[in-house]
């Protein structure tokens, strides 16, 4: 009885060691592999091959415009911008420095970059990798200018301080408005020799002020002029859908951004976009009513050409689960709308 009872201890021994074994190298897997997955935003950013300071700008938009840099399709671009008064303010302003405020050097926009290949017809492919923030932004009520222009006619003007680790900033003492940096200003050259304002939106892109623009968004832009003449700025730490003031939080910037050229796909009359979650359009006019009609249009086309769909069908799934949004309505005489369209309705997440 005893050897029996002295048998049966060592075989529990055995089998408690084993299996404390078996969690042990278990749970060093797991940490292993929570190492592994573990997200690093600074590892996933492609390492800058070229770089734009802020001083190398412009601030219309023509075909004539020069190109600061020559790139080939796939380049890695890390681009400084200017805040959008073109440093007409500074983090001490206040708001006498509105009366001598000039809109002729608003917008000022880091590039053209011309890229290597881009000939019209094509579509270029922007990739937002990364987007800090830099030191300080402000906001703005320019009289005159504004969605309710004719009801707020005093002058208004509010300076942050910001850093690139900053998530939110206190507008009161309870009130917290969280910072989603985003360009303002993302842009192809159009085919004109005009020099046009960077204030409206248009189908080349431009001053599109779309808050969901953010860090890991991939632009798609239609190519109007060879080598594309790819330009960025007007950067916004933080906006709500519509601008409707006339500014954002508007803030100098840092982007690292990807540039490819796209052939023989899909051809496309205005910017679209996708994140990880859906897939956008977006579209410009002088009315909401028309913009709007013009996105569910291009996601209809988008629904039929990429995902087989009938026009009916189409139509049909964007009131079901489409999302139209108010990009902006300031910038006249155009204003933007886009239409998102989740990937997991899609299947395509």
């Amino acid at each position: 009885m005893k050897k029996l009872y002295f048998t049966w201890m060592i075989v529990f021994s055995f089998m408690y060691l084993f299996q404390a074994c078996e969690q042990s190298s278990s749970g060093s897997d797991a940490d292993t592999q929570e190492v592994n997955q573990a997200p690093s935003s600074e590892k996933d950013v492609p390492e800058p091959q070229y770089t734009l300071t802020k001083d190398q700008t412009h601030n219309k938009f023509s075909k004539t415009i020069p190109p600061v840099l020559r790139v080939p399709s796939g380049a890695v671009i890390e681009a400084f911008t200017e805040d959008a008064s073109d440093e007409q303010f500074s983090s001490e302003s206040d708001v006498s420095a509105l009366e001598s405020l000039s809109f002729d050097p608003i917008h000022p926009l880091t590039g053209p970059v011309y890229v290597e290949g881009a000939q019209p017809g094509d579509v270029l492919k922007v990739t937002l990798h990364k987007i800090d923030l830099m030191d300080w932004g402000w906001t703005a009520i320019v009289p005159g200018f504004g969605f309710l222009a004719e009801d707020f006619t005093e002058p208004y003007l509010r300076t942050y301080e910001l850093n690139k680790d900053l998530k939110e900033i206190a507008f009161t003492d309870k009130i917290k408005v969280p910072l989603r940096p985003f360009p303002g200003v993302m842009a192809v050259a159009p085919d004109t020799e005009e020099m046009l304002s960077t204030i409206p939106p248009r189908a080349n892109g431009g001053n599109m002020d779309d808050p969901n623009i953010v860090e890991g968004t991939t632009v798609y832009f239609p190519v109007f002029v060879e080598g594309a003449l790819f330009s960025i700025g007007d950067a916004h730490a933080a906006q709500g859908h519509g601008e409707v003031c006339g500014t954002a939080i508007e803030a100098p910037m840092r982007f690292v951004y990807e540039i490819e050229v796209l052939k023989g796909g899909r051809s496309i009359a205005e910017p679209e976009y996708e994140t990880d979650d859906y897939y956008a359009v977006t579209a410009f006019a002088e009315t909401l009513d028309e913009a709007a009609k013009k996105a569910v249009r291009y996601m209809v086309d988008y629904l039929v050409e990429e995902h087989g769909l009938s026009q009916n069908d189409a139509y049909a799934l964007c009131s079901l689960a489409g999302d139209l949004k108010i990009a902006e309505v300031v910038d006249v005489p155009n204003m933007l709308v886009a239409m998102h369209m989740s990937k997991d309705v899609l299947g395509s997440r």
